[in-house]
């Protein structure tokens, strides 16, 4: 287990009541360290805090989930608003805990989340499949690239894209399931953030979905308002 808690007092309780608990606890504290530690040695399961210096665990949450990562995460927050909570699941956290908290309702959500990943075929219950990848060919919800020909199909039907239209299509097929946020896809796709009041990305987002949708069938591409667009299967 990972644990990520920059305050010194909460880290060292935690961390005590947790390998009393039977837990093999890694904890360190702040984003950065958290990062680095989970990708040399990956946990079974995170716990961060929301609210540490310089990279806190939604950014964290963020970079994990866009990297493929689907460890289980559970959050540990002090802000009790609803838009909150729903930035963090946004984020690709599994559960949160608010402070403050008992530690017994944190070892009950961390049970939970780990009967999840162990039940069915080892991933989480409510996780969309991982998109399947070979060296030439990427597949994910009813979608099949190409890579080395650019080309790219929604079932049968061969989809006529860009450049920059294939090149997006890409990094959500490749993420599938997961948010991405709008920083993140500038990077990716224009090497730079174009800022906050750019409606690049909303365009292109918007060529995409008319070339993918078909009548009837779900829509592929959903946005995630305020924090930026996920592939998937409704």
């Amino acid at each position: 287990m990972l644990l990520a808690e920059d305050d010194r007092a909460i880290r060292h309780a935690l961390e005590r009541a947790l390998s009393l608990e039977g837990y093999q606890v890694t904890a360190v504290a702040d984003g950065v360290e958290a990062l680095a530690q989970a990708h040399r040695t990956p946990p079974d399961v995170l716990v961060l805090d929301v609210m540490m210096p310089g990279i806190d665990g939604l950014q964290v949450c963020r970079v994990l989930r866009a990297e493929g990562d689907r460890t289980p995460i559970l959050m540990l927050t002090a802000l009790v608003e609803t838009a909150d909570r729903i930035a963090g699941l946004d984020a690709g956290a599994d559960d949160y805990v608010v402070k403050p908290f008992d530690v017994e309702e944190v070892f009950a959500r961390l049970r939970a989340l780990l009967r999840r990943t162990s039940s069915g075929n080892g991933a989480l219950a409510d996780v969309p499949k991982e998109p399947q990848i070979t060296d030439r060919q990427i597949e994910a919800a009813g979608l099949r690239m190409d890579m080395q020909a650019r080309r790219a199909w929604r079932g049968g039907r061969e989809l006529e894209l860009t450049r920059t239209e294939f090149e997006l299509l890409e990094l959500l097929v490749r993420n599938a399931g997961i948010v991405l946020d709008h920083s993140t896809i500038y990077d990716r796709i224009w090497g730079y953030d174009f800022g906050p009041g750019s409606k690049n990305l909303a365009v292109y987002v918007g060529y995409l979905r008319r070339k993918l949708d078909d009548p009837g069938a779900p829509a592929l591409i959903h946005t995630v308002r305020g924090v930026g667009y996920v592939l998937r299967e409704d």
